[in-house]
């Protein structure tokens, strides 16, 4: 099967609509850039928006480099009256991540028309054949002011609207449609246009995109039906499309049944319960991240692929080109189980160390509800219909990217050892390059923390072609694994902000510890290690607690380490995943290289590294493993390598005592079960990595090149 184009999620994308809700343009200009300050974790280099000018044309700002620079910016506009009312406005902004041209303000969103922004447009993603409608488009007399691919949305948009000689039959919502039948790729898409004041229209494929609503209206509804497009081909009048090759379409004019024929307040789509004659009283927010909206309100409905959302007289329309048996003809407006207090740094100096200091009580979220530690009962509601089905399985098959494929790596031999199933990790691109072979009777486990990630995507709807049982694990409520999985669990981490994954990456191991735990529970054989696993899970909190408290002493060791070039981090058994994510954890953040090292391919190449200048963490605890890591650690030694030992509280290493001396440095976490004991051994990483971060001014919360949910094959 073809593969999507993926997205790039780095960018964000806000838009916010008041509808007789008089508000001052100051105001609206604060909401937008407070939208994108909300953003600004996902990772950008310019940022712009888009709001009404005195002169009623669309105003566009944009500027290379932070929030606070387009701020500046849109602020210092002379002559611009920020006290003017508007008893219903559009504005629309974004910040971008540099993928078709380098950072500029000509190349930042919103993209516009022509040179009197007729339309505007914010986009998240890759639109894989601008490069043929934009050849097409310059033929016929456009011009470009950009090397973007949102530009050509633009001016496809202001090409498909000079065609239609019937103008006023021809709404925006008709008009995106059109647009985006011609585009491939993957996209979120916002649009503005001084043809229609005061609507605003939205379409995502493959990117997501939300839309929060606040009012003082009664909720009639909590579903909102789809609406289905009806469109008819011209005839011989119509005009040729040289981008598809075929007759631009025409929209049916609006009938006795149309939508938008009928009296507002009577529309099967109205789902706010306005009284006769009562004038809608309405805001919406529309973002690419509920972390976005939280502050305005709660209430939110989450865009399917394909689905063309348009707001026209406070209403909220949801549209579809074509019925697809396999798609809810429903959207359900969600209440938001966040505050805004979790998307705040609080007492930190950044979120991510706020992250990393709420895992105690992370790991317990994930627990809670789901075991009862007197009988030692697991249940993970989402699975237990499917229990039967994933204990007769063929295989079990995990596929995730980063951090959460190490999560699944630190639960695989747990997961083997308590459901006698084989068991496969995959990694989602190589997955997908492979083609590999999926049989029904395969359970196919995606992992993500956003639950948007494109490879994972694509990789869950390879499996879903093939009639396999698909499972996710996710931290986002309403995201599309989530959706298009027939069953999961919902690690309930908490709103995860610094784009260095940590606590979530701690719950995804506690998650798939509990779903190991469910699938032994009727092996006899596995009783007393069920115990003792669901005894140190009760007491797994406060362990997390006392890791914490080497927050000092590894900010100690930051400060000898942050000079350095280079940084292995080597264990074995459980231990192997905790230093892929650890090394993974000192890249993302330090841009120092670092590499995960298992202890037992030590002489297959990685001990030509090892010398009397690299530093080496080596990981030594007291389970199976314990004799080869300990003969591991000789090696080094014997080659006056500077080992940094991360062993169990108390652990004299009785051993090793004639070759280890004081000047060895020794970080000691709490003794746990061998299949938990990497949720305590990451933490210290995680402070290190973090401190040297620090000691090196870089920015912690959005390293270079990186994005929260990376979505870009």
């Amino acid at each position: 099967t073809q593969r999507r184009a993926s997205t790039v999620t780095m960018c964000g994308i806000f838009a916010y609509l008041n509808h007789n809700v008089p508000q001052s343009r100051k105001h609206i200009v604060d909401v937008l850039l407070g939208g994108l300050e909300r953003l600004e974790y996902r990772g950008y280099d310019s940022a712009g928006l888009a709001v009404d000018g005195d002169n009623e044309a669309t105003l566009v700002c944009r500027q290379q480099g932070k929030v606070k620079k387009l701020s500046d910016c849109i602020n210092g506009q002379t002559g611009l009256d920020f006290d003017r009312e508007f008893e219903t406005h559009v504005g629309i902004a974004h910040t971008r991540w540099a993928t078709h041209g380098e950072p500029s303000e000509r190349n930042s969103h919103p993209q516009r028309s022509d040179g009197k922004n007729e339309f505007v447009v914010v986009h998240n993603g890759i639109i894989t054949n601008y490069a043929d409608i934009k050849r097409l488009l310059i033929k016929h007399g456009y011009e470009f002011e950009s090397e973007t691919d949102t530009e050509v949305i633009a001016k496809l948009m202001k090409y498909i609207w000079d065609q239609h000689d019937d103008k006023a039959g021809l709404t925006f919502q008709r008009l995106v449609e059109d647009v985006a039948a011609r585009l491939e790729g993957a996209f979120a898409l916002v649009f503005k246009s001084e043809h229609f004041p005061r609507e605003v229209v939205a379409t995502r494929r493959g990117s997501p995109l939300l839309v929060g609503i606040r009012t003082q209206h009664d909720f009639a509804s909590d579903r909102i039906p789809i609406l289905y497009s009806e469109r008819k081909r011209s005839t011989s009048s119509s005009k040729e499309d040289p981008v598809m090759g075929a007759p631009l379409s025409t929209p049916t004019r609006p009938g006795p049944q149309s939508s938008s024929s009928l009296p507002r307040n009577d529309s099967v789509t109205c789902f706010l319960a306005a009284g006769p004659g009562e004038s809608l009283h309405v805001e919406y927010f529309l973002a690419s991240d509920a972390s976005a909206i939280i502050e305005h309100t709660n209430r939110v409905l989450y865009l399917e692929d394909d689905d063309v959302a348009m707001i026209r007289d406070g209403e909220l329309l949801i549209h579809r080109m074509k019925r697809d048996e396999k798609v809810s003809n429903l959207r359900a407006i969600q209440t938001l189980d966040m505050e805004l207090a979790q998307i705040m740094k609080g007492q930190f100096e950044h979120f991510m160390q706020k992250e990393i200091f709420e895992q105690p009580q992370s790991v317990v979220d994930t627990m809670r509800g789901r075991i009862n530690f007197e009988t030692g009962q697991v249940v993970l509601g989402g699975l237990s219909k499917h229990i039967t089905t994933i204990m007769r399985c063929r295989r079990l098959v995990f596929v995730a990217c980063g951090t959460s494929y190490h999560s699944t790596m630190a639960v695989r031999a747990l997961i083997e050892e308590m459901s006698q199933l084989p068991v496969s990790l995959e990694l989602a691109s190589d997955f997908l390059d492979r083609q590999t072979p999926i049989f029904r009777d395969d359970v196919c486990v995606f992992l993500s923390q956003s639950g948007e990630t494109a490879d994972t995507l694509q990789a869950l709807r390879y499996c879903k072609e093939r009639g396999a049982l698909l499972l996710g694990v996710t931290n986002t409520v309403g995201s599309s694994i989530s959706r298009e999985t027939h069953a999961g669990v919902h690690i309930n981490a908490g709103p995860e902000i610094g784009v260095a994954s940590t606590k979530a990456y701690t719950s995804q191991i506690i998650a798939l510890v509990l779903f190991a735990l469910m699938l032994s529970e009727d092996r006899i054989s596995m009783q007393p290690r069920r115990r003792q696993i669901i005894a140190d899970l009760k007491g797994i909190s406060d362990k997390v607690k006392r890791c914490l408290q080497l927050d000092g002493a590894m900010l100690a060791l930051a400060k000898q380490l942050y000079q350095e070039r280079s940084l292995l981090v080597m264990g074995r058994g459980y231990q192997f995943a905790t230093c892929l994510e650890g090394a993974l954890k000192v890249k993302e953040l330090t841009y120092m290289h670092s590499e995960g090292i298992l202890a037992g391919e030590l002489k297959h190449g990685p001990l030509a590294l090892i010398d009397e200048n690299m530093p080496v963490m080596m990981l030594i605890m007291r389970d199976s493993t314990f004799p080869k890591c300990q003969n591991a650690l000789q090696q080094v030694l014997a080659r006056k390598g500077r080992p940094i030992l991360i062993i169990t509280e108390d652990d004299k290493l009785e051993e090793l005592k004639d070759a280890l001396d004081e000047s060895h440095i020794r970080i000691e976490v709490p003794h746990i079960s061998d299949c938990l004991q990497g949720v305590l051994t990451v933490i210290p990483l995680q402070l290190l990595s973090y401190h040297i971060a620090v000691l090196r001014n870089l920015d912690v919360d959005c390293p270079r090149n990186l994005a929260k949910s990376v979505t870009v094959e």
